[in-house]
């Protein structure tokens, strides 16, 4: 499997990528640190805490991540969580709301992450979380 295909996987767009970071190794190198970034776990526990502020800034972070590296869905994802937290402290948030956007961000999500294992796996790479 070579990186294109690992994008292909899940939505994202490699050209732009390339465009902003053009090699490859690179590239690579930024979708693996990808698999420990901690804003999605930050993001669900804040959320869970009832930390709307905290939530905001994992997500708006998360948010940044996925657009610098292509990640379209996932950042299309959290850019409907950002909004729907952004200026917390200054109305009232919709859980429901929240917690349906948290859904979709969680798919897309896990679609990145198991994207990139299989690419891991596939190319014998020695990696840890």
């Amino acid at each position: 499997m070579i990186l294109k295909d690992c994008y292909d996987m899940f939505g994202g767009n490699y050209e732009s990528v390339t465009q902003r970071i053009s090699r490859d190794e690179m590239i690579e190198k930024f979708v693996l640190k990808f698999l420990s970034e901690p804003s999605y776990d930050v993001l669900c526990r804040t959320l869970e805490d009832g930390d709307y502020a905290e939530a905001f800034r994992a997500v708006h972070s998360l948010k940044g991540v996925c657009q610098n590296l292509g990640f379209v869905r996932l950042e299309y994802s959290t850019g409907i969580l950002t909004e729907l937290l952004r200026n917390s402290s200054e109305k009232r948030i919709n859980k429901e709301q929240c917690k349906q956007a948290l859904q979709q961000v969680s798919a897309d999500y896990k679609e990145v992450i198991d994207a990139v294992r299989r690419y891991v796996v596939e190319n014998g790479m020695a990696y840890e979380e």
